[in-house]
């Protein structure tokens, strides 16, 4: 039996031998280069085994010498000049900002003291149509192909970005298009045509995403219109940033070009760029937003006073019933949204890095996040929220700030039968935010929003608006190193400090989806006045 195996053995490894032989004729007639694995000069020693030190394997350069012939290779260098942010204030207040980087591409654009914050003497939802007319044709370019056209020939591409209090028009292309750049960017901008058609358009553009917004699961576009309608109700930032459903047909070209005159002047506005020449870019801009006149100017269009009001917070509570889309094939239940907001500080304020840490501390998510380095998985609401109330699908803090106020928030979703529960948690979590900090959980939340910082302004186009916002804002930009710093230094007793803060304020609550076991406004009140415990309310089950 065992000499049958052995003859078996035999045979088989003889024909895999002629397959491999003819494999590798097959292979060498197909590929006749100097790759092989034997020479015919090699020395083999008594019992026949091959001597593979010297043998040539292939014509590629080895890897322990330099390349011969190669260019020698060009790296960036440390300029302390690259380092500062220069900043020119042209003859008719137009404000030029920019840092100049390695590469040959750059990000240019225009940032704007305008949003819906400043609509109160108009329809609500011009900041929405504005974004939807971004880019279209101008005096100069009839027909906006031609415009987008001349921008790619430099590589690039274009956007527009409407928020509350800002409104960025951007492009990113070859720093040798430049000129052709600032020219597009100034046309955008301060010489649209706004045509009928184009309003018609952006009217059938906005109808849709309201109702896109309706129809899909995610509801934080929704939620945040809804928050900042509680915190700041009827004023500044309180205005929605969508356009209501009810404006659409009233905002026309005649309503556009009024606010544009009145918002679009030139001590409104920054131009910023990251990868370009200060001077060179002072000169296309002086050319093209200084010489050449805006269009409303051909139009006679009244100027009037923009509103410069402080932004009131009040309080507040506002709810929609409603049917929220379930997720598609996700198995997931139908959800209630809650938004549980507190007034917070403005960026300029001397407690706005301490209320950062405090929200990276709060930090939160999805309960199906998946984990990892700088995922947040020890922030609070996933430790003492997610982690243990298996009906939790998502609690978030987040943090808005503006020139004047902030609104700190935790937006938490849960099915319609846990509502009151899920309400319970959020206002216990928010009332406990001063108690029992740890130094390891401050010092991970100081350097997971330090690495968050750097890791972002690596990015060309975030490191322009960061600069064109910290200008529009406050005339400068401070480095990130500031900001290092400044977090580094924020103590125990600063996060406390600003914990206690919040809660000192009304709360502002807004909720959206089956809301019959909803709580009422003053329950909420009470329980974040009382520490996080509601008279009268059960205990909660894990696993009811």
């Amino acid at each position: 039996m065992a000499s049958q195996v052995s003859k078996n053995l035999l045979q088989k490894s003889r024909l895999w031998s002629v397959i491999s032989t003819n494999s590798a004729n097959s292979v060498k007639e197909k590929w006749p280069t100097k790759r092989y694995f034997s020479n015919s000069n090699s020395n083999s020693d008594k019992s026949g085994i091959t001597d593979l030190k010297n043998i040539k394997v292939t014509n590629m350069p080895p890897m322990n010498e330099p390349v011969k012939n190669l260019p020698a290779a060009i790296y960036t260098n440390f300029k302390e000049e690259d380092q500062k942010t220069q900043i020119t204030i042209l003859s008719d207040g137009l404000t030029v900002a920019s840092e100049n980087r390695f590469g040959a591409f750059c990000t240019v654009g225009v940032v704007i003291d305008s949003g819906s914050r400043y609509e109160v003497a108009y329809p609500s939802g011009i900041a929405h149509f504005l974004e939807k007319l971004a880019f279209h044709s101008t005096k100069s370019y009839p027909d906006k192909d031609e415009m987008i056209n001349k921008l790619e020939q430099h590589g690039g591409i274009c956007d527009s970005q409407a928020s509350r209090d800002t409104f960025i028009y951007a492009a990113s292309a070859y720093t040798s298009g430049l000129n052709d750049v600032i020219e597009i960017l100034s046309e955008a901008t301060v010489r649209p045509r706004i045509t009928e058609d184009e309003v018609n358009l952006a009217r059938q553009a906005v109808r849709f995403e309201l109702e896109t917004l309706n129809m899909r699961p995610e509801q934080e576009t929704i939620l945040t219109d809804m928050i900042h309608a509680a915190a700041y109700n009827d004023n500044t930032l309180g205005l929605p940033k969508l356009c209501p459903a009810d404006n659409v047909h009233k905002i026309d070209r005649k309503i556009l070009l009024k606010y544009l005159s009145n918002h679009y002047t030139p001590k409104r506005i920054v131009v910023a760029g990251v990868g370009v020449d200060h001077s060179e870019l002072v000169e296309h801009v002086q050319r093209h937003f200084v010489d050449t006149r805006p269009i409303w100017d051909d139009n006679n269009n009244n100027a009037n006073k923009c509103d410069d009001s402080i932004a009131q917070y009040t309080g507040g509570f506002v709810q929609e019933e409603c049917e929220i889309p379930q997720f598609a094939s996700a198995g997931l239940p139908v959800l209630s949204h809650v938004v549980i907001g507190l007034e917070s500080c403005s960026h300029r304020d001397t407690d706005f890095i301490a209320m950062c840490v405090l929200n990276i501390m709060m930090g939160g998510g999805g309960s199906f996040s998946a984990g990892g380095p700088g995922k947040g998985m020890y922030t609070r609401l996933y430790v003492n929220v997610l982690n243990r109330y298996h009906w939790m699908y998502s609690a978030t803090a987040c943090n808005h700030a503006y020139s004047d106020t902030g609104l700190f928030c935790i937006h938490a979703s849960a099915p319609p039968n846990h509502l009151k529960d899920m309400v319970e948690v959020i206002v216990r979590e928010m009332s406990s935010m001063p108690n029992n900090i740890t130094d390891d959980e401050l010092a991970r939340a100081k350097t997971q929003l330090q690495s968050m910082l750097l890791m972002n302004l690596e990015s060309r186009p975030v490191m322009f608006e960061d600069i064109g916002r910290q200008v529009l804002a406050s005339g400068m930009r401070k480095r990130p190193k500031y900001f290092i710093d400044e977090i580094d230094k924020v103590s125990r007793d600063d996060v406390v400090r600003v914990a206690k803060r919040l809660l000192k304020s009304q709360p502002s609550v807004a909720a959206r989806g089956d809301l019959r076991k909803m709580p009422t406004l003053e329950w909420i009140q009470s329980g974040l006045n009382g520490s996080g415990r509601v008279d009268g309310v059960r205990k909660l089950s894990l696993f009811r």
